[in-house]
């Protein structure tokens, strides 16, 4: 199937949501399970967009929409195979004969701590997430990662006390949670990263001397005249404060 083709799938199953299209007008269909129940759907939506068309409302756990919240997060299986799969309901469209339970969230206890207080030593991580040492490396968390991110990894870079890692295997975690719900050793991989990069940013980075100047500009109330006036600006003013603005950017 060429590309063309594949769009055209895509956007017609699309505008059955968005526009009520006829379902006879629908060429290509799925079968899906949500909660045991058994729904019929048009193929190539996401999974999200398909529970929506089966007549489910998301109050919550819908999110952005565009795979950054983490919101969404859902376990499935397909017919014919034993093996748990998890993805985001935005990111992920269906298959046909998928059994679906969304996860409402992913409840885990996250420790209360002040970074100024801490010390940067890898005792941090055993002192705030004891359970960091049950890991037996099975690998289950980053096979389980929507993001693709190599969790099992920064969690043994934790260990080691490599906070620099830490933050840089776990930069594009979404915090989605679905690495702990699948983890054997209840290890909540995600909160040991965000505990990784803070500590990182606090004390592993130098500190940057652009933004030192603009704090002290700040606390010296430099800006202060000029935001004032702005903010008594009317609608229009604004308007045109903002397209002289875009105009400079331009030239730039």
């Amino acid at each position: 199937m060429c590309k063309e083709d594949i769009m055209e799938r895509i956007a017609s199953a699309n505008r059955a949501v968005t526009t009520g299209i006829e379902e006879k007008d629908i060429k290509h269909w799925v079968r899906i399970y949500v909660m045991g129940k058994e729904h019929r759907v048009p193929a190539d939506l996401t999974i999200i967009q398909a529970m929506e068309y089966a007549g489910y409302r998301f109050i919550r756990a819908c999110g952005c929409r565009a795979g950054f919240c983490g919101a969404c997060s859902t376990i499935y299986r397909t017919e014919d195979d034993y093996r748990l799969k998890t993805a985001m309901a935005c990111q992920t469209r269906v298959e046909d004969g998928m059994y679906l339970v969304q996860i409402p969230f992913s409840p885990a206890q996250k420790a209360l701590y002040e970074i100024e207080k801490e010390e940067y030593t890898a005792n941090i991580f055993l002192i705030y997430y004891p359970e960091i040492a049950r890991c037996v490396s099975c690998n289950t968390c980053t096979k389980a990662c929507p993001q693709g991110l190599e969790v099992m990894d920064y969690v043994q870079a934790a260990l080691r006390g490599d906070f620099e890692r830490v933050a840089e295997l776990s930069f594009d975690c979404i915090q989605c949670g679905l690495c702990a719900v699948r983890c054997p050793a209840e290890i909540v991989q995600y909160n040991i990263a965000q505990l990784g990069r803070r500590m990182f940013g606090r004390y592993g980075l130098p500190r940057e001397k652009n933004v030192e100047k603009r704090v002290k500009e700040l606390r010296a109330k430099k800006f202060d005249k000029e935001l004032d006036k702005i903010m008594n600006l009317n609608t229009d003013e604004l308007k045109k404060v903002y397209v002289e603005q875009q105009k400079k950017r331009e030239v730039y």
